[in-house]
């Protein structure tokens, strides 16, 4: 990939693996890292991709998968707990804020499928060609995550 183009591709999904990184791991810095790396990848990969759909899906698949790989790690299972909590986003109005909330309380396989699902605007059948599960699972939780979210909004 030449480096014009893959500035230009830096550019376009940055965001995006950002954002499923921070779905996965749920900490921003360990987001950035997962980004950095992805792109990392993706500057050392000679692969040639069909088409933006499949760029898109290769580095969801590969920001996942460094996720998974990060989280297995000893270190990560071994470490304290910090005095402060990481580094959120700020939101203008309270209502947003409740909802990320809500939203990382969830079980980190409810909380990638409503990301791509609502945010990505992935349609069922492709989430579940790049999780490798089935398209009744993705189903499945996201029907689990829209009640859990509405449980959590019903008890206050």
């Amino acid at each position: 990939m030449e480096p014009s183009e893959l500035a230009a591709v830096a550019g376009r999904y940055r965001d995006m693996i950002y954002r499923v990184a921070l779905h996965w791991c749920g900490h921003p810095q360990e987001a950035e890292d997962a980004t950095q790396d992805t792109l990392l990848k993706l500057c050392a990969s000679h692969r040639t991709f069909a088409d933006e759909e499949h760029l898109k899906s290769w580095l969801i698949r590969v920001t996942i998968n460094h996720c998974k790989s990060r989280l297995r790690a000893p270190w990560h299972t071994r470490r304290l707990p910090l005095e402060e909590l990481p580094d959120t986003p700020v939101f203008d109005d309270p209502a947003q804020r409740e909802l990320y909330d809500a939203v990382l309380a969830l079980p980190q396989a409810y909380r990638i499928v409503l990301y791509l699902f609502y945010y990505e605007d992935m349609p069922t059948k492709e989430i579940a060609a790049v999780l490798h599960i089935s398209q009744n699972a993705v189903t499945t939780r996201l029907t689990r995550a829209r009640e859990a979210l509405r449980r959590a909004y019903q008890e206050d």
